[in-house]
This record gives C-alpha cells, sequence and structure tokens, in this order.
C-alpha cells in the first residue's frame, strides 16, 4: 500500500474518473488535514501561530473537524468497500481512525498553556492549503486558460513542498522579518505623516497602503531581476513552467524574508492601522495566488489599472519581448509608468519559466541553487 500511494505522490497528470481516484484524494487529503488538526489541539503551543490563536472559535474549528473526518471516513469507507483505490482509501481510512484515537475533534485544549514558545504554523498551513485550493481549483475549472493542464500537473510536487515549508516556518520567518524590519525602519522620523495616515478613512487608506506596498515591491521586484546576486534568489521562483494557484509557492524562503522585510518596513514606517493592514494582507494573499491561476482573465480596461492573471503570466513568461517586464504586484499601471510594461501584439504568453532552464528541479536543489550555481 505504502509502495503505491509512494508512486502515486510522485507522479502527475489526470486523475481519470470512475475509480475512485478522485475521492480517494479528496479522502486523503481531508484525512491528513484532519490527523494535523488533532495534532494541534494537543500541542496548540507549538503548532498554532500565535495572531490567530486568539481569532479562533473553538466550538467552530471542533464543529469542522468532526465533519471533515465524516467526509473523509465516508469516503474512504466507500471506496475499500466498492474496491475502488482501494489502497489509497484504506491509508485514508487509517489516518481517520488514528485521529479518532487520539481524540479526534473531542481534544480538549488547556487555556493556560505558555503563549511565548517556539512553533510552526500548522493552522495556518491547514486553514490556507483548505482554503486556496476549494476555492481556486474551482476558479481554474470554470475558467482555465489552458483547459488540458490538470490540477496535479508536472512538478507540482515541488511547488507543494515550497508551500508546506513557507507556512510551517512561519514563526521563523515573521521573527526574522520584524528584527529587520525594526532595524532597518525604525529609526526614521516620519511622525508628522503618521498623523496625516491616522486621520484618513478606511477607504482612503487601504489604497494608498496598496500603492506604498506595491511602490516597494516594484523596486524590490525589479532589483531582483538587475542584480545577479539577487537573482540567484529569484531565479527559483520563475523556474515554473506551469502557471497555477500552486505556482506562486515557488519562492526561495531567503528572498520571501527579503521582500517582506522590504514592503512592510515602508507600511509599517507609515504608521497605518491594524484594520488597513489586515485588509491589504487579505488582498496581497488573494492577488499573489489568483495571479498566477490558470485562469483567462483579462478585466478589459482595467488590466491597465491592476494586476491581472494576464499581466503577470508575462512576467513569468521566457519570451523574448517579456523578459524583465511586468514587475508590480498590484498596480499595473506603475510599469506602464516607469517603462516596464510588456508590449506584445499577442494576448498570451507562449512558455513560461527561466530563459536556458538551468535551475535544477525538485524543493532540496532549488533551496541550495543560490549558492552552488556557477553561472
Amino acid at each position: 500500500m505504502l509502495k503505491k500511494l509512494n508512486q502515486f505522490t510522485e507522479s502527475h497528470g489526470a486523475l481519470r474518473p470512475g475509480r475512485g481516484l478522485v475521492t480517494g484524494v479528496i479522502a486523503l487529503t481531508l484525512a491528513i488535514l484532519c490527523f494535523l488538526g488533532v495534532m494541534a489541539f494537543h500541542f496548540p503551543q507549538y503548532l498554532t501561530t500565535p495572531e490567530l490563536r486568539k481569532q479562533y472559535d473553538i466550538a467552530l474549528m471542533r464543529q469542522l473537524l468532526f465533519g471533515a473526518l465524516v467526509v473523509a471516513g465516508g469516503l474512504s469507507l466507500v471506496n475499500v468497500l466498492f474496491n475502488r483505490a482501494r489502497w489509497l482509501s484504506a491509508f485514508a481510512f487509517a489516518l481517520v481512525a488514528l485521529s479518532a484515537l487520539l481524540g479526534g475533534h473531542k481534544v480538549e485544549v488547556d487555556p493556560n498553556f505558555p503563549d511565548h514558545t517556539p512553533y510552526i504554523g500548522m493552522d495556518w498551513f491547514i486553514l490556507d492549503l483548505l482554503g486556496s485550493a476549494l476555492i481556486f481549483i474551482f476558479i481554474e475549472k470554470l475558467f482555465a486558460l489552458r483547459k488540458d493542464q490538470p490540477v496535479f500537473r508536472p512538478e507540482w510536487q515541488t511547488d507543494f513542498h515550497h508551500f508546506i515549508v513557507n507556512h510551517m516556518v512561519i514563526g521563523v520567518m515573521l521573527l526574522a522579518t520584524n528584527l529587520l524590519v525594526h532595524n532597518l525602519f525604525g529609526w526614521v522620523p516620519v511622525d508628522g505623516v503618521r498623523g496625516w495616515i491616522a486621520t484618513l478613512p478606511f477607504w482612503a487608506a487601504l489604497p494608498l497602503i496598496i500603492l506604498v506596498a506595491d511602490l516597494a515591491q516594484y523596486w524590490t521586484h525589479r532589483a531582483y531581476h538587475e542584480v545577479p546576486l539577487l537573482w540567484r534568489l529569484h531565479a527559483v521562483h520563475h523556474s515554473t513552467k506551469h502557471m497555477d494557484w500552486m505556482a506562486g509557492s515557488r519562492q526561495h524562503i531567503l528572498e520571501t524574508v527579503i521582500t517582506r522585510t522590504l514592503v512592510l518596513g515602508p507600511i509599517y514606517l507609515l504608521g497605518f492601522s491594524k484594520e488597513v493592514i489586515d485588509a491589504y494582507i487579505i488582498v496581497v494573499g488573494f492577488q499573489a495566488v489568483f495571479n498566477h491561476a490558470n485562469v483567462s482573465v483579462r478585466l478589459g480596461p482595467l488590466r491597465y489599472l491592476i494586476v491581472t492573471p494576464n499581466f503577470h503570466h508575462w512576467h513569468h513568461s521566457q519570451d523574448q519581448e517579456a523578459l524583465d517586464r511586468n514587475y508590480a504586484a498590484h498596480y499595473a499601471f506603475l510599469d506602464h509608468l516607469f517603462g516596464t510594461a510588456v508590449n506584445s501584439p499577442r494576448t498570451w504568453p507562449e512558455r513560461y519559466g527561466v530563459l536556458g532552464d538551468y535551475v535544477p528541479k525538485g524543493f532540496l536543489k532549488q533551496l541550495a541553487f543560490p549558492f552552488t550555481w556557477k553561472g
């Protein structure tokens, strides 16, 4: 069973219907997330994100965990009984049973657990994976750009490994980012500007914070392309040859820390309110996934104002007219303003990836690539 499961996770391609593979994958995914959720209930001080802990409705979390256990258990049991992908469903059912034996949704949480322990963001990983998959796989199937591209396309495993690591070590990244932000920007005197920003209504502050962040993002992103040392890091992100909701996760962890520091620094410096920053995080989280997605969306004339999947797909293209273009993350007009917007008679690029295809495949090799590349 384990050998078949390993072969399955190393493969790619469309799941053929009628064999229990689709329901088996759903059951296994939910079973894994349920098991991780039960572990988070047992060890919240080590496996959950402090900022999120304060927001949880524990009763709702228990209901969601129970529902997921029922769905995963039901799908896997039906497949086993009808001999449909039995090896896959049996593993999913075993995980459901183990989660139940460990307490399932009834695990008691001691409210007095320590709040300042080292942690990994297990809860953030679960919520983001489940939410992103449900939303963006549906959108990609509804508005697919490349209709023949399956959910499990080539190299999905590499991007999933990046997704896991970049979510699990969120505590380390936040700590590093906070230290860098305070050391690099904490001394700058901008009290007058802070006071003006504090008086802005929400509807005015939100587009302003996005503009401030995108100006920082634009020049940081441009530096990644124009400074050879930084390109070593950024080439990892560009090495994906298939654009979808998971492609944006392929990012070297050092690039993530550097970019977050340089983008969050000005936001911190200018003193935007928590409500505005929270709204910005939602916007950037959505656009970061959506603009990499396999969706045929251009938004008409609005594409000259805001970044769309069409705009960002060109940035990932190997096509000659697209190299080192379309740097903005939110406002497309910045590239038109600074003369770096793609100008092509074609609507969509032909191929993606790094020109020359010299970035190695696989998460660990890509993690080492900036330090081992001889180019």
